[in-house]
C-alpha cells in the first residue's frame, strides 16, 4: 500500500516562507506523476505545482515564480518550497503521486498565513 506524508504546515506571517515535506513509502522513480494541491475554505481543490517522473515541472496561477517543486530522491521525498506567502495561499495542502493509472494521497498539512 503506497503511503504519503505530509509535513511542514502552520502558521506564517504575510511575506513568510514554508517549506512542506512529502515523504512516499516508495521508490519515487516508480511514480509517473507527483504532485501538490490545495484546497480553501469554499472553494475546490486546485492544482498548486507538479512535477513529472523526468523532472519537468508545472506551476499554476500566482504560485510561479513563488513556490518551487523539488524532490530528493534518496529521501523518497518531494517538497514545496513557499515564499513570500499570502493571506489568499491560506489552504489545506496535499500531496499526490500516480502510479501507472492510480492516484495516492496523504493526508494533508494546513497552512495559514495571517495578514
Amino acid at each position: 500500500q503506497v503511503q504519503l506524508v505530509e509535513s511542514g504546515g502552520g502558521l506564517v506571517h504575510a511575506g513568510g516562507s514554508l517549506r512542506l515535506s512529502c515523504v512516499v513509502s516508495e521508490n519515487m522513480f516508480n511514480f509517473n506523476y507527483m504532485g501538490w494541491y490545495r484546497q480553501a475554505p469554499g472553494k475546490q481543490r486546485e492544482l498548486v505545482a507538479d512535477m513529472s517522473v523526468g523532472g519537468v515541472t508545472n506551476y499554476a496561477g500566482s504560485e510561479k515564480g513563488r513556490f518551487t517543486i523539488s524532490r530528493d530522491n534518496t529521501k523518497n521525498t518531494v517538497y514545496l518550497q513557499m515564499g513570500s506567502l499570502k493571506a489568499e495561499d491560506t489552504a489545506f495542502y496535499d500531496c499526490t503521486a500516480r502510479l501507472l493509472t492510480s492516484d495516492y494521497w496523504g493526508q494533508g498539512t494546513q497552512v495559514t498565513v495571517s495578514s
